[in-house]
């Protein structure tokens, strides 16, 4: 159950930002191998003045922060990274230079899940050791 927060500057189309959160998505379905219809996803759009990125980064510049379980392997990391990368660059255009990804991985006892239990005390449904 990766939650995902993707930024970017404002101003591109619908179909871009639908690009970009279903390459995410593809890439942790893959890389992660978490279900299909495992979708948390939430995209910000920042003006250019709450938005501030290094000289390198263009326009395009796309921030993606992921939460995810504990207990993924650098190899599965290392694919995630590529993946969305690979994604991006084929659809919507994203150049990989402009992409920086982040992954967050509290406890399982920190996420409460399935009516407020620990995600330790419950199962999940899927393998999170890939």
């Amino acid at each position: 159950m990766p939650l995902v927060k993707i930024e970017i500057f404002k101003g591109k189309t619908a179909q871009y930002r639908k690009a970009i959160l279903n390459g995410v998505h593809s890439a942790l379905v893959q890389a992660f191998k978490i279900p299909d219809d495992d979708r948390m996803q939430r995209l910000y759009e920042l003006d250019k003045e709450n938005f501030e990125v290094t000289p390198t980064k263009t326009e395009q510049c796309t921030l993606i922060e992921t939460t995810a379980f504990k207990g993924r392997s650098s190899e599965a990391k290392r694919k995630l990274y590529t993946e969305i990368v690979n994604n991006l660059k084929i659809n919507p255009g994203i150049d990989g230079n402009d992409i920086v990804i982040v992954i967050n991985e509290p406890s399982l006892e920190n996420w409460g899940v399935r009516g407020g239990k620990p995600a330790n005390e419950v199962n999940l449904g899927f393998n999170i050791e890939v």
